[in-house]
């Protein structure tokens, strides 16, 4: 594992639980350098201060908050210790709520929760706890200058995963208003309801690759040699201009697929099979010529 990015502690009611926090996620996405198109040297960023007009290094950095134009107030990392916010180093759950009723686009990051020694008793009864009632609990964490609103769920694995949250405030309201007089006829939704039934199944994800960066890594592997990868046309988006038709068609070409996904019955089996339907019906044959 990884350093902790945070240590603290968990409070539930009276029961103190210390933990250290991981990230749960990397990112996977592909890095690119700036190069000068002349000479295809690297390109180096530095930090200029434009009154001394020279180059600035990191011990000379320190940050601001900019509260009206070009004024600022300095922030040194003794202030941000010393703000008086318990959620700096305690996750103390004030309530529990069913998971379905926070709304996927609150959701922001996911961590791991890995109790110290002494506190593995605790941290498996509240797991426990969390998985029974089927809730997660709601804390709030300081994390990187700020304090995220978060909540703490028991996984599969028996582990306390926490997932902050965005603050309302930070969620963007879409502007969108759907047409208010669309009608859906009942045939059309029973049909999309087939539909969905035909391709609901399990989430697997380890079905799913990132083709993109497959298809990246592959063009720069080919630029490395000296070959050109062709292009593949993309197939013309359908026009759905007779809603019904196009269901219909949808269903048929997921009827398909289901039947060439299916895994074929061996022939040793489908011989068994055929021989034991068989003997009642050689046996009713012989009775009656008897």
């Amino acid at each position: 594992m990884p350093r902790p990015i945070w240590k603290g502690a968990i409070t539930f009611g009276m029961i103190s639980i210390p933990v250290k926090l991981f990230g749960a996620t990397e990112s996977k996405d592909l890095a690119f350098n700036n190069l000068h198109k002349e000479c295809k040297s690297r390109l180096k960023q530095k930090r200029w201060c434009p009154v001394d007009d020279r180059e600035v290094f990191l011990d000379e950095v320190v940050k601001a908050y900019e509260y009206s134009k070009d004024s600022y107030v300095e922030i040194l990392d003794e202030d941000l210790e010393s703000l008086p916010v318990p959620s700096k180093h305690t996750i103390e759950l004030t309530s529990f709520v069913n998971q379905s009723e926070i709304d996927p686009v609150y959701f922001e990051r996911t961590y791991y929760l890995e109790p110290e020694q002494i506190g593995a008793k605790p941290y498996a009864l509240l797991v426990r706890a969390l998985k029974s009632k089927q809730v997660s609990g709601v804390a709030k964490i300081a994390l990187r200058n700020k304090e995220s609103l978060c909540v703490l769920r028991a996984s599969d694995t028996n582990m306390l995963m926490l997932e902050t949250l965005y603050y309302p405030d930070e969620i963007r309201v879409a502007d969108i208003q759907p047409e208010p007089d669309v009608l859906v006829s009942p045939a059309e939704l029973n049909m999309a309801l087939s539909l969905v039934e035909m391709l609901q199944e399990e989430f697997d994800p380890k079905k799913y690759q990132d083709e993109y960066r497959a298809a990246l890594l592959d063009l720069i592997e080919a630029k490395r040699n000296g070959t050109e990868i062709v292009a593949t046309p993309e197939a013309p988006l359908p026009k759905t201009v007779d809603l019904m038709a196009a269901l219909k068609a949808s269903l048929e070409a997921a009827q398909k697929g289901k039947a060439a996904a299916a895994p074929e019955v061996p022939k040793k089996s489908r011989t068994k099979a055929s021989a034991k339907d068989d003997e009642p019906q050689a046996t009713e044959e012989l009775a009656v010529a008897f």
